[in-house]
């Protein structure tokens, strides 16, 4: 039996910062990675941490349309934050981003995040 696996990459979110694929599809699971405050076309970090809530939403936007998904495919989210007291200011943008039922979600606070972030989300969807 082969392990069959297909790598998702877009113009419509960063490029990779790293050694790691935007997604990997395998069983009608699509797994994204993390997506911070970049600017898609620019490359550059947004300022403060609601522009960077903005640009990480916007960003996974694009990796969904990239695929034909919706945000109503995506079943987890894992949210990584710099400091939890922000947490209020993810659950309002939930309201905005998502309709009940919401997805599954994790959250953690972490020491710190790639090329200075101060919020990174990670989706997962099915189709």
């Amino acid at each position: 039996m082969s392990f069959e696996k297909t790598i998702i990459n877009t113009n419509l979110a960063p490029a990779a910062v790293g050694t790691y694929s935007q997604g990997v599809v395998h069983n009608g699971v699509y797994y994204f990675s993390g997506q911070i405050g970049l600017d898609a076309k620019t490359g550059e970090m947004a300022e403060g941490f609601d522009a960077q809530l903005a640009n990480v939403l916007k960003n996974i936007d694009g990796l969904l349309s990239s695929q034909s998904l919706k945000r109503e495919n995506i079943i987890k989210t894992t949210i990584f934050m710099t400091d939890l007291a922000q947490f209020a200011k993810v659950n309002e943008a939930y309201t905005q981003f998502f309709s009940a039922p919401f997805p599954a979600r994790s959250t953690v606070q972490v020491s710190a995040l790639p090329k200075g972030a101060v919020v990174e989300i990670e989706v997962v969807a099915a189709k």
